[in-house]
């Protein structure tokens, strides 16, 4: 089965391009719960996979955290644990990853799944090693306004620094992997060209994948997965609409010179690369920031992510918060699997 990794950063048209190729019969591509993201980092705790029943912990583990996904997954409400160990072929987090997607592309009929949790690029080369052939989809934005998303956002950074620093970061690992990985395995897609000529940069990109076009691919927002998308978060109430071609350079109206100026100042290297424009700062001008203004970067950060916090509706927290209570879970009997064993008794 063909499998397809979108990465990059968020706020980059990923839950778009999701609803665009999840509008072909090839491929199904649902909302994801970030598997690795969430996962990967509490992986040393687990122990020796290759011991049975810590590898069907893990299994359990990842269905937990999908089956709580606050957009819940079509047609499946609850993983077959057996199932799922079945098509692992080593005993891995990736493998138990591969497994559910594959699952999940089981119940669609469809021959390839698609996962956009954009930060798999850091396992890149364990996600390479593991699938067959896989496809990486690398969808970049202009830094600029990917951060005045995040600052109206109820999710991630606030402050332009934070948000610049990670972006160059995200942006450096998919322009290093293209390096390395098969030029019939990566494809970069432009948001500006997606949402600017979105009939051209989707044909071309279903010629990358080996699918066919269709036209009717466009009418995404018309689909049930729109829908359900659009209805769990303010982050996604654009999904319900067509393709947005006016949606790039709203920094030069809703970003101070002073926000840009950082940005371009940390960014300005890849944008080159990218083929972005810089607005203020010049190449070789970029301004360096002491300890003490990051500190404070930080601290502004940290405040306006709170008050942002405070004003998400109240559901939508809530379904985050199921899903958060179930990582905290896993984090907590991995660290005490006394207290697990208690519990289970």
């Amino acid at each position: 089965m063909q499998s397809i990794l979108m990465v990059g950063e968020q706020r980059s048209g990923s839950n778009l391009l999701r609803l665009i190729l999840n509008s072909s019969s090839e491929i199904v591509a649902p909302h994801p719960p970030h598997i690795l993201q969430n996962l990967m980092p509490l992986m040393p705790d687990y122990g020796d996979l290759s011991d049975e029943d810590t590898m069907n912990r893990l299994v359990d583990d990842v269905c937990r955290l999908v089956e709580h996904n606050p957009v819940v997954w079509d047609k499946i409400e609850h993983f077959d644990r057996d199932e799922v160990r079945s098509l692992c072929r080593e005993n891995s987090l990736v493998a138990v990853f591969s497994a559910v997607m594959e699952i999940y592309a089981q119940k669609h009929n469809a021959k390839a799944w698609l996962c956009k949790s954009m930060q798999n690029i850091r396992w890149a080369k364990e996600l390479d090693d593991y699938l067959d052939n896989a496809k990486f989809i690398y969808l970049y934005r202009d830094p600029r306004d990917v951060a005045l998303s995040f600052s109206k956002a109820v999710i991630g950074d606030k402050h332009p620094y934070n948000i610049a620093t990670k972006w160059v970061q995200l942006q450096q690992l998919c322009l290093d992997a293209e390096k390395w990985l098969r030029p019939d395995q990566f494809k970069r897609v432009c948001y500006e060209a997606l949402t600017s000529e979105p009939e051209d940069t989707i044909s071309d990109l279903c010629t990358f994948l080996d699918i066919p076009f269709i036209p009717d691919m466009l009418n995404f927002h018309r689909s049930g997965e729109a829908s359900r998308t659009a209805t769990k978060s303010s982050l996604w109430s654009n999904l319900t609409q067509p393709v947005m071609a006016d949606n790039s350079n709203k920094f030069k109206k809703n970003m101070s010179e002073q926000h840009v100026r950082i940005i371009e100042s940390i960014t300005g290297n890849i944008m080159d690369q990218l083929g972005y424009s810089r607005y203020i700062v010049e190449p070789g001008k970029e301004e360096s920031y002491s300890r003490k203004e990051i500190d404070q970067f930080n601290a502004e950060n940290d405040s306006s992510m709170k008050s942002m916090s405070k004003k998400t509706d109240p559901e939508d927290l809530r379904r985050r918060q199921r899903q958060l209570s179930i990582i905290q879970e896993i984090r907590d009997a991995n660290r005490y699997p006394q207290m697990e064993q208690v519990a289970t008794r």
